[in-house]
């Protein structure tokens, strides 16, 4: 039931086809495959890195909140004018060096945007355009080379299928509680790599990320059971992967032969939540 409740959830959440939630890294949207090997064009995120600095902070659960209350009149005009300027840019005239950090700090600041729009949600799921949509990741929310682009794109149909690194995940954030922490850095091409690791290490040693129970039951986040296709091509290259990353747990690991639990808290990542 736990397992089939997730994957409900999972169709729901990003309203994509199920081969496409079934296949590893995503559905290709071709027009983004597009790069420029020669470029030197760099990509300037030191506003987005001035947010970060002012409005992110390690709690002691080890979850990074967001202080969006915090958000002056100023801040979000400065929000603003970040993603004006990442929208403007042409990525596809970008080398791929300078487009992963491009696109990451892209949606990490859209989703940003879509909370300070939504003051009186605590929940990202609750922050949607339509009714019977789960969220906001089908919504719109800029255009880039005169194509309207959501974060479903993003993630998806850019991110995912053109990088093909796992660790995607653990890099763009979903405002939740249960998503792998909305990094104090702005992803640049000196430190995307570094971040890719440390982050992956972070949520892992994370209990929302995987933990036993009292009882000796594995529990995951679910985000590897709707992407498990990205972590290995079955539950056992899946917890085999996970031995690697957790050394300190991989004989239980690589022994574990139960059922295991799936969990996902979508209450939002704010500040205001640090007693929770």
């Amino acid at each position: 039931m736990i397992r089939l409740t997730a994957r409900l959830s999972a169709l729901a959440l990003f309203w994509l086809s199920a081969s496409t939630i079934a296949a590893p890294y995503g559905d290709l949207w071709d027009y983004w495959a597009a790069h420029q090997p020669t470029s030197n064009t760099s990509v300037d995120h030191q506003i987005w890195q001035s947010i970060l600095d002012k409005h992110v902070s390690a709690s002691s659960d080890g979850i990074n909140r967001v202080n969006y209350r915090g958000f002056s009149a100023a801040d979000k005009q400065q929000l603003e004018d970040y993603l004006t300027y990442m929208s403007a840019l042409q990525p596809t005239q970008l080398s791929r060096e300078q487009q992963l950090p491009y696109w990451i700090n892209l949606y990490n600041a859209l989703t940003v945007r879509v909370v300070l729009q939504h003051p009186d949600k605590d929940s990202i799921k609750q922050m949607k355009s339509t009714l019977f949509s789960f969220g906001p990741w089908d919504d719109e929310q800029t255009t880039i080379e005169g194509l309207a682009v959501t974060l479903n794109d993003i993630e998806h149909r850019i991110l995912r299928p053109i990088w093909r690194d796992h660790r995607i995940h653990y890099a763009v954030n979903c405002a939740s509680i249960s998503c792998p922490n909305l990094g104090t850095q702005a992803y640049t091409v000196d430190n995307t790599q570094n971040i890719f690791a440390a982050a992956e290490r972070s949520y892992l040693r994370h209990h929302r990320g995987l933990t036993f129970t009292q009882n000796g039951k594995l529990k995951l986040s679910s985000i590897f059971d709707w992407y498990q296709a990205d972590f290995g091509a079955s539950e056992k290259e899946l917890v085999n992967y996970l031995a690697q990353v957790r050394s300190d747990l991989s004989g239980q690991l690589r022994n574990y032969s139960g059922p295991i639990e799936y969990h996902y808290d979508w209450s939002l990542n704010s500040q205001r939540a640090a007693s929770d």
